[in-house]
């Protein structure tokens, strides 16, 4: 399936292979009562950061650090307080020094948000791009997003 056509199709939860629940916050809306569009780049994060740094599941490496360069957003939904939010992330892509994710953000059943988001892995010391490592390839391949195939990055 191209990404056009993923785009194209509501999301379903089940696609996602990482999941956690947040809240949504009062402080998350804006005047009109609903969730502020900033914010969800905010539950995004949330999503993200919480896999990658996560020590179980071999993300970070001495060295070397996940910075993001692109996050485009679909908003499809309002999203209201008070409420409890579903956030998954999918890997659908690995490249040299980067991974693509789709993200969704799912209140009662519906999807209300998604994204895709590109990071970069990056020496600390030089800030340059570094090439994933083959244990970072691993750890990754677990969290495709279901219904695609993560091929090996271009050497």
């Amino acid at each position: 399936m191209t990404e056009t056509a993923r785009h194209d199709q509501t999301p379903v939860l089940e696609d996602f292979p990482y999941r956690l629940t947040d809240n949504v916050r009062f402080g998350d809306l804006d005047p009109n009562q609903h969730v502020n569009n900033a914010v969800y780049a905010t539950y995004f994060e949330t999503g993200r950061v919480t896999l990658m740094k996560d020590p179980r599941h071999g993300l970070l490496q001495d060295g070397l650090a996940w910075i993001m360069v692109r996050l485009d957003m679909h908003f499809r939904a309002e999203l209201r307080w008070p409420g409890t939010i579903e956030l998954g992330l999918g890997v659908v892509k690995l490249g040299r020094t980067s991974v693509t994710c789709e993200q969704v953000v799912f209140s009662d059943g519906r999807c209300v948000a998604s994204a895709t988001a590109v990071m970069v892995l990056i020496d600390e010391v030089t800030r340059k791009p570094a090439p994933l490592t083959p244990r970072v390839i691993a750890a990754l391949k677990p969290w495709a997003r279901r219904g695609v195939t993560i091929a090996a990055p271009p050497a």
